[in-house]
């Protein structure tokens, strides 16, 4: 199975889903010191990508058979304000 990785973070999801055989052909990130790490971690030569989803053409996309989409982590993280389920 292909995916696509929204709001990837840096790539809990993907990481996941390769363990289980699945492959990716694509990630979105607007966080560049995300998109940095998920780079580092992962092989992404070749594949689709994307700092903000809202200039994304949806023909713009690759196939694939599943999109994933991850959790807003930036109430929860160092980088957001800390407010949890607070946060708006």
């Amino acid at each position: 199975m292909t995916f696509i990785d929204f709001f990837a973070g840096i790539g809990g999801i993907r990481t996941g889903l390769e363990m289980a055989s699945h492959k990716c052909v694509g990630f979105v990130e607007i966080d560049k010191h995300a998109t940095g790490a998920y780079k580092a971690i992962y092989d992404t030569e070749g594949e689709f990508y994307a700092s903000d989803i809202r200039a994304i053409e949806p023909d713009s996309l690759p196939k694939s058979d599943l999109y994933t989409f991850g959790f807003p982590c930036q109430a929860f993280s160092a980088g957001g304000r800390r407010l949890g389920f607070e946060d708006t």
